[in-house]
């Protein structure tokens, strides 16, 4: 049996000075995970540079969802217009019709590029960007 067990890391925070982020991310990593498998996604590493993130959206249009960057979580909502007709009755109803808001927290150093949506599956592009600054750089060793 499958036990949910929540961490509290308050006093961990206290203990670990300057670490509070850390534990902030993890919190909030941990709760979004939670019960959070809608709309169904992958995460694909197309290189060393470039990854995608895939959603399933079908039966929702385009103008229907939004992608956007707040601070460092990529937000991406759906909400369906109420196309259904009153005379309708469905048999059996496969595809999931309700709205959803799914967020993805970016390491650092990410760049969210395009977002379109093709048989269904919304594709949003990332780019890793790591600054000169930060990248390894070869020190030229001079004789004296």
């Amino acid at each position: 049996m499958n036990q949910l067990v929540h961490f509290d890391t308050a006093a961990l925070n206290r203990a670990l000075v300057g670490f509070d982020a850390i534990f902030n991310n993890f919190e909030r990593r941990f709760a979004n995970q939670i019960n959070n498998n809608y709309p169904p996604h992958n995460v694909v590493k197309i290189d060393e540079e470039n990854y995608e993130i895939h959603l399933a959206v079908t039966g929702f249009d385009p103008k229907e969802v939004s992608v956007e960057l707040d601070q460092n979580t990529l937000v991406v909502k759906g909400e369906r217009e109420d196309t259904d007709i009153a005379d309708e009755q469905y048999i059996y109803r496969g595809l999931a019709a309700r709205n959803f808001t799914r967020g993805f927290l970016l390491p650092e150093h990410f760049e969210v590029g395009d977002a379109q949506i093709k048989n269904g599956v919304l594709k949003v592009s990332l780019k890793h960007v790591v600054p000169e600054a930060l990248k390894p750089r070869q020190i030229k060793v001079k004789a004296l």
